[in-house]
């Protein structure tokens, strides 16, 4: 839809719709990136089982007959490993907290730990914050034992409510979204309905290589690393032309991302050419090589950069 079609078709939206902005915010790996993807019924933001895998802010798009529910997933609040990566990471997640209509403060079912009450003291005091207790497919407690638990929480900030879901499994999304609906203001929408992020293409494609990245090195690298785009080009027919870089510290480093023979790499590479042709319906040719800069995560210019 191009802006004057979606301009003339403002007016076609009831009175009483309404349309703004949603935080979701938590520490690292409770599943704040599964449960925007879930919400937005397309996956954009990065996940993983390893924490603080999401760097930037995404901001991704719900639209339905009644709303349309902007959510900007952030980076998980770091609390260990003081540099300029995670101090920057951390801004990010103080910024999106202004500014926004409402906040989803995520939890894991069952555990509430001090990295979360840090988090927590982040939190508005001015504007309404949604507790979501994600993993309750995980819950041994029963259904008692969650309501005390939801309970002991609620006793330490003063939530506008509670929602209980199973973000990898999409259990509690459409509940979550009504208790959300009435604290955006009445709008009409700022987005073409079938946009799903406000994020470029040059984006996405990082963050699928970042996500192979995680899947497949295990253990083996440090968070210390990041991708950039050397190039990208969509030719006449289609088809999109994409070199990506992947920043290391170590030339050691850079031998267990190759892998032996290049197959580790070739696999990362290939994943994430099928993952992008899904994402942008198009031919992709995809060319990622790794590059060694020592310290670029303490480089605070270095960060600037890269947009982090």
């Amino acid at each position: 839809m191009d802006i004057e079609t979606f301009l003339q078709n403002e007016s076609n939206h009831p009175a009483d719709y309404r349309c703004g902005f949603v935080a979701i915010v938590g520490r690292p790996n409770v599943g704040k990136s599964t449960l925007m993807n879930h919400l937005i019924g397309q996956k954009i933001s990065i996940t993983s089982k390893k924490a603080q895998t999401t760097r930037n802010r995404v901001t991704g798009i719900y639209t339905d007959d009644t709303a349309q529910f902007v959510f900007v997933d952030t980076p998980g609040f770091q609390t260990k490993h003081r540099n300029a990566l995670n101090d920057r990471l951390n801004q990010n997640v103080t910024e999106a907290l202004s500014g926004v209509d409402a906040v989803v403060f995520v939890v894991e079912a069952m555990r509430f730990t001090d990295a979360d009450r840090i988090v927590m003291k982040q939190l508005p005091t001015n504007t309404p914050v949604i507790l979501v207790i994600n993993k309750i497919d995980k819950n041994k407690a029963g259904n008692g034992g969650l309501q005390e638990f939801i309970d002991q929480i609620s006793a330490e900030f003063k939530f506008a409510g509670h929602e209980t879901v199973s973000a990898k499994h999409g259990l509690g999304i459409a509940n979550l979204l009504a208790r959300l609906r009435p604290y955006l203001p009445q709008s009409v929408p700022m987005y073409p309905e079938e946009m799903v992020t406000d994020r470029s293409s040059r984006f996405l494609a990082t963050e699928i290589v970042r996500e192979k990245l995680f899947r497949y090195l295990g253990e083996e690298l440090p968070y210390a690393m990041n991708v950039e785009i050397e190039q990208f080009e969509e030719e006449e027919n289609g088809l999109y032309r994409i070199y990506i870089a992947v920043l290391v510290d170590k030339d050691s480093q850079k031998a267990i991302l190759i892998g032996k023979g290049g197959e580790k790499l070739k696999k990362i590479s290939t994943e994430a050419r099928l993952d992008m042709e899904k994402l942008f319906d198009t031919k992709v040719f995809l060319k990622v090589w790794v590059k060694v800069k020592s310290g670029w995560a303490d480089d605070v210019r270095f960060l600037r950069e890269l947009g982090l």
